[in-house]
């Protein structure tokens, strides 16, 4: 073998074995890094729980609250001592401490006009009048409905007289025809 070849052989042994060490150095980063990134996702999957949970405490902490207040009323009902104005008045508790509940998450009752609103209101029953004054009025509210910051979380469910004249109730009368 010629040395020019015995050069050429000697310089491709070290280029393979750089390339070798490269690969190897750049595998054990790739290794390094793949691990790096498992633990910072395990970390995120951590910090989104641990956050989900302190969302959640606050409101899941009122819901206990009011379990305990639903607990209490439920073994008032089974003493029998109390009055049924004095269960009527304890019922109203619960409601308002519900109620506080949704105001601390910053939803309340809406008001109820009087006149149908289609926007705050939803009409799921009508009741035919004769006077066109009471057109669109609101008969009763069914379900109240519930605002949260300035929008509607829950339209009012109402009853609304609608006006039907005479001559169409006539028409209903005979079937239809006029």
């Amino acid at each position: 073998m010629s040395e020019s070849n015995s050069n050429d052989l000697a310089q491709l042994r070290t280029q393979l074995t750089e390339l070798t060490e490269l690969i190897h150095t750049q595998t054990q980063q790739d290794n390094a890094q793949k691990q790096a990134f498992d633990l910072l996702y395990s970390e995120l999957e951590q910090y989104k729980k641990d956050f989900i949970f302190q969302a959640e405490k606050p409101l899941l902490l009122d819901l206990l609250l009011f379990f305990d207040s639903l607990s209490w009323f439920k073994q008032s009902l089974l003493d029998q001592t109390s009055s049924r104005e004095v269960l009527s008045e304890s019922f109203q508790y619960l409601i308002d401490e519900f109620l506080e509940l949704l105001y601390r998450r910053d939803v309340s009752l809406q008001d109820s006009p009087a006149q149908f609103d289609p926007k705050t209101q939803r009409a799921i029953q009508v009741i035919p009048t004769l006077n066109p004054e009471q057109d669109q009025a609101i008969d009763k509210v069914i379900k109240r409905g519930f605002i949260r910051a300035g929008k509607v979380l829950r339209p009012d469910q109402v009853a609304i007289h609608r006006y039907q004249s005479p001559d169409h109730l006539k028409g209903d009368a005979n079937g239809g025809t006029e």
